[in-house]
């Protein structure tokens, strides 16, 4: 099974580690499961992580970084769709359609309003750990 992270997501795991972290454990520790990713998103994974608002500490950023890059599989989008609504969200629609995702895991209401987009099935992180018993 094909997953996409939000952005959203990955850094409520970092800073809060609650459902959001034991979702991200619950991908990487399993064979079937693959979390996918491209340059575009781990390049905003990056920057979000090292925003100051964050106060994320270097060695923690990095420490994510290593792990992201260890776990992930990355794909190469063909097309990247327009997304009027929020184009910053285009790098997540452009891997749904490079890697056939299953899922997209996101708080982003934008994204959420948007499911008929994708085949890609968006959920809120609620919602996948309640399909997959994610306590």
């Amino acid at each position: 099974m094909n997953v996409l992270v939000d952005t959203n997501v990955l850094i409520s795991a970092v800073i809060r580690d609650r459902l959001p972290q034991r979702i991200i454990d619950e991908i990487v520790s399993r064979d079937d499961w693959f979390w996918i990713v491209t340059a575009e998103i781990e390049t905003e994974y990056r920057e979000v992580l090292a925003r100051p608002k964050f106060k994320v500490p270097d060695a923690i950023q990095q420490t994510w970084r290593a792990f992201i890059d260890e776990v992930t599989i990355r794909v190469e989008p063909s097309t990247h769709p327009t997304f009027p609504r929020d184009p910053k969200d285009e790098i997540f629609i452009a891997a749904g359609l490079a890697s056939d995702a299953d899922y997209l895991i996101t708080g982003d209401k934008d994204l959420l309003d948007e499911q008929p987009l994708v085949s890609t099935q968006i959920l809120r992180p609620a919602d996948f750990a309640r399909l997959f018993a994610i306590a």
